[in-house]
């Protein structure tokens, strides 16, 4: 517990758990279609308001979990309410809450059915998603973990497309799959420990033998949320047939719940694993990187395109953490960050195309740029910075992470740059088409350009994407300490217990 700086006074990280959740049980009183839009903005709108609270009170010279709350829950199996955040979550948290308002703004009109059980889903969904970036109990973080399944499940298989049963079945069978390991590997912990409490379960010595066999149910519990190849097959379903706001969501904050976790728990609870195994994660990684870019590159539907996309950008991420230095780690945070943002932009620009073509299919959006220059406008600077343009956000994310590689191994930043350049040729391709097309486009002349509230929604995307690509520093100061923190235990865990790369039992 002496991890932990507890706040007193008012406990905003209990606040922005259950604010939504208190939101959504409104909900259950009140059915008017336009009271849930306008009560759900106003709920996540306020939560949003609530989490810039953290920045101004966060000390980011400190590594230890700051506004901790703890509390006992059920003593006996030594379960506790014990939250907290540090420089490694608070951004996910942040990210989380930003993102929610803009995703009800952008269901605004295209959620037309059953509205008020849509927007209680939205409203769940972040209480889960906050309470998995802020448990320091894995009972608890296991819980928020679950939950967030069902409301997922919903909004794909109520509100999504035509082969939505069959992506919602997919999405909740593989995460469950991986949440049965996880659960295996916390119950081993705790026989191990005789505690629930996540920092204690760091840094101790567990034999090799244990150590690998929880760092594998902890890897592929977390890879299959990444998703890492060749984990990923749930992802292109789950993003088509998703509404808008299911993709953004997916895309900019259920993702990053499988890399926090790669780097929350496998560093610190199994280091030797980690170090023993980093290798052929990073290969893995690579491949990722280079078969998101290649079968990115052939699609013709854009939320298939982005979808694919997304396996090669948390490719960086996973890359990134396993080279195990500060670059690497730092940029594959600000990555998760940077891809939150761009890609969740992506896809809103593909629900606006889509609201007025019904159609995501490239030829179909072909050369609408002629009549929505708004659209082109933001849609070509999000094009931009998904394939890391210099001066933009994603191109910081991507430098750190190979600098970090090129210092661990030059052969491997070397495999991992072809992935860079398919990027920019799938991103650009897409670009082409949807701004100018060819000299058949269908009739465009219809198409209406960008509301105020699009443009709304799509505003404060595009100043991230410049205030983190111009100025990162920021961003880094809020992480380095944590991170610098977590090497140097890992350094110093590997000069006291050297093992041989070969040996896998003792």
């Amino acid at each position: 517990m002496d991890l932990l700086l507890i706040k007193e006074g008012l406990p905003l990280l209990t606040l922005l758990i259950f604010l939504p959740l208190a939101g959504a049980l409104v909900l259950l009183f009140y059915h008017g279609e336009s009271f849930a839009r306008l009560w759900t903005l106003v709920v996540t709108s306020l939560t949003a308001v609530v989490s810039i609270l953290l920045l101004t009170g966060f000390n980011s010279a400190s590594p230890k979990y700051q506004f901790a709350e703890a509390y006992e829950w059920i003593p006996r199996f030594h379960i506790n309410y014990i939250v907290g955040v540090d420089g490694i979550s608070i951004l996910l948290v942040i990210l989380t809450t930003f993102i929610m308002p803009f995703c009800v703004l952008a269901s605004w009109k295209y959620i037309k059915n059953r509205v008020t059980p849509f927007m209680f889903c939205l409203l769940i969904m972040e209480t889960s998603m906050i309470g998995v970036f802020v448990a320091l109990d894995f009972v608890l973080f296991y819980i928020f973990w679950e939950f967030m399944l069902i409301p997922m499940y919903l909004l794909i298989a109520i509100w999504g497309g035509p082969r939505k049963v069959y992506a919602s079945i997919k999405f909740f069978l593989y995460t469950l799959a991986g949440s049965v390991l996880l659960l295996v590997a916390i119950i081993a912990l705790y026989l191990k420990t005789g505690s629930f409490f996540i920092p204690s379960m760091m840094w101790q010595e567990y034999t090799l033998t244990f150590q690998v066999l929880v760092f594998l149910a902890f890897f592929l519990a977390f890879a299959i949320k990444v998703p890492m190849f060749p984990f990923h097959t749930w992802l292109p379903a789950a993003h088509v047939e998703a509404p808008t706001a299911g993709s953004v969501i997916l895309a900019s904050v259920l993702l990053k719940m499988g890399t926090y976790g790669l780097l929350r728990f496998c560093l610190p609870i199994t280091p030797d694993a980690t170090m023993l195994l980093a290798t052929p994660i990073l290969w893995l990684s690579i491949a990722g990187i280079i078969y998101g870019g290649f079968t990115a590159l052939a699609q013709q539907d854009m939320k298939k395109l982005i979808a694919y996309s997304s396996v090669g950008h948390m490719g960086f991420v996973t890359l990134g953490i396993f080279v195990l230095n500060s670059r690497g780690v730092e940029g594959a945070i600000l990555q998760m960050i940077n891809h939150g943002v761009t890609t969740g932009a992506l896809f809103l620009c593909v629900g606006m195309i889509y609201e007025r073509t019904h159609s995501r299919e490239l030829a179909m959006a072909s050369g609408v740029g002629k009549y929505m220059p708004w659209f082109a406008t933001f849609l070509a600077v999000f094009s931009l910075s998904s394939f890391g343009f210099p001066g933009t956000n994603s191109f910081i994310g991507e430098f750190l992470v190979l600098a970090g590689t090129f210092e661990k191994n030059t052969i491997l930043a070397l495999a991992a740059i072809p992935g860079a350049v398919l990027a920019a040729a799938y991103t650009l391709r897409m670009l082409q088409k949807v701004v100018w097309g060819g000299t058949a486009n269908p009739d465009q002349s219809y198409l209406s350009d960008l509301s105020v509230r699009e443009i709304v929604i799509l505003a404060p995307f595009l100043f991230f994407v410049f205030w983190i690509g111009l100025g990162p520093q920021p961003f880094i100061d809020l992480i380095h300490t944590s991170v610098s923190q977590l090497l140097e235990n890992l350094n110093n865990w590997q000069q006291q217990h050297q093992i041989a790369a070969t040996v896998l039992w003792r």
